[in-house]
């Protein structure tokens, strides 16, 4: 068949380069000249497996109203005339219930182990090189009252299968020998050893390329306008360089995708939540971390990627606002120099704003929707980077007609024709 596919950041590419190697023809359109140059480009760098997990949880709604009066909060709801935003922090707040964590853990981690694996195949097979660290996540606790709540989590985690350890002080400074210069600061930490990390953008340019060599049509600086629908098709993509059309179609366009589909019918509850990174060169690598860290009472994640480190983190409800908030970029400056202080210059560092594409539920969207040839892969959240090969290879097989290796309940549209 021949496939279009919209979208050029990492799920669009991992779904392109899938769908070729199922026998498709494939384009792929990305509005950018350059691909991985909005949510992929300077995220978390974290492929967070297990320790990941869904934000809608149970006491986030009182932990917010706390965040909400702090100066450093992870946290930022900007009010404002928009029934969507009012209608998607409902329909999160119903996914705070100990029932729905569950399941959408679950859901989230079946696709997310998958997703692992089919990277650690590409990973090898293709000698991709995305300053990829298999050191595992650290989740670094500060206060010890958090640490002691926190090992509420390991019977769960454990009854999920995900490999996970107790750090005390001493365990995370052998671990992370930098953060022996603020021992003060850190009352231990829970290690999630096979979780990775790496740069998220390179990989992507990386597999683009591949993709490209195998047969991939890559039309960048290419700009989706809307899709077409007849009776129960997609008749036709129109662009600002005239109309496309295909086969099928996949949307892969983030937190835009709601866009495409309102027009059409589809109603899909997925909002922009804003997030910031800061980028800096190594100035002592010894005094930074040399895998990657979640700093749990300000959300935010440092990665190491070669001679360069990465700090990524705030949740913010702005709507499509992509203003570089002094603000938040303050609060990771502050979390930084907290724990690595003599790790890089922070008055030289690079700034950057994305939007992560979240459901409710904080679970992603793939395969099919009522028109028998337009399918989704998109929603994913702060997990994108986590779960794309794993939804490119899963979509890639629904619309071969062939059985996925995964199981995909829970992870359709279905689930929200359903509420």
């Amino acid at each position: 068949m021949k496939i279009l596919v919209l979208g050029g950041g990492v799920i669009g590419v991992t779904s392109a380069f899938y769908l070729n190697r199922a026998g498709h023809d494939v384009i792929l359109l990305e509005r950018r000249q350059e691909l991985a140059r909005e949510t992929s480009f300077a995220n978390g760098g974290q492929i967070s497996w297990g320790s990941g997990h869904p934000w809608a949880a149970p006491g986030v709604p009182a932990q917010a109203l706390r965040w909400m009066f702090k100066s450093h909060s992870p946290l930022v709801l900007r009010p404002r005339l928009d029934k969507a935003m009012w209608r998607w922090l409902a329909q999160s707040y119903r996914q705070c219930k100990p029932e729905h964590f569950r399941e959408n853990k679950e859901r989230q981690l079946r696709l997310a182990r998958y997703s692992h694996n089919c990277l650690v195949q590409l990973r090898d097979e293709l000698d991709l090189d995305y300053a990829a660290a298999t050191r595992g996540a650290l989740v670094l606790h500060r206060d010890p009252q958090a640490f002691q709540m926190s090992e509420q989590q390991l019977p769960m985690l454990e009854s999920l299968g995900i490999p996970v350890h107790r750090l005390d002080r001493d365990g995370c400074i052998e671990h992370e020998p930098a953060l022996e210069r603020v021992a003060d600061r850190v009352a231990g930490g829970l290690l999630f050893p096979e979780d990775e990390s790496g740069d998220c953008q390179l990989f992507t340019e990386q597999l683009a390329r591949h993709a490209e060599a195998a047969g991939v049509e890559i039309r960048t600086g290419t700009t989706a306008l809307a899709v077409v629908p007849g009776e129960d098709r997609i008749e036709q993509v129109l662009t600002d360089r005239g109309s496309l059309r295909a086969d099928a179609y996949v949307l892969a366009c983030g937190s835009y995708s709601p866009l495409f589909l309102r027009p059409i019918g589809i109603e899909l509850p997925i909002y922009p939540v804003k997030g910031y990174s800061i980028t800096m060169t190594l100035r002592r690598k010894t005094a930074a971390p040399r895998g990657t860290i979640t700093d749990e009472q300000y959300k935010t994640v440092i990665t190491r990627l070669g001679n360069r480190l990465r700090a990524a983190g705030t949740a913010e409800l702005a709507g499509y606002d992509h203003h570089v908030s002094s603000k938040r970029i303050e609060t990771l400056m502050h979390v930084v120099g907290d724990l690595f202080p003599e790790a890089g210059d922070l008055t030289r560092v690079e700034t950057w704003t994305g939007l992560r594409p979240m459901t409710p539920d904080n679970t992603p969207v793939l395969g099919s929707t009522p028109y028998r040839n337009l399918f989704l892969n998109t929603g994913h959240g702060t997990l994108g980077w986590t779960m794309a090969c794993g939804s490119g290879r899963a979509l890639a097989d629904v619309i071969s007609e062939r059985t996925p290796e995964i199981d995909l309940g829970g992870l359709t549209l279905e689930r929200f024709s359903k509420r």
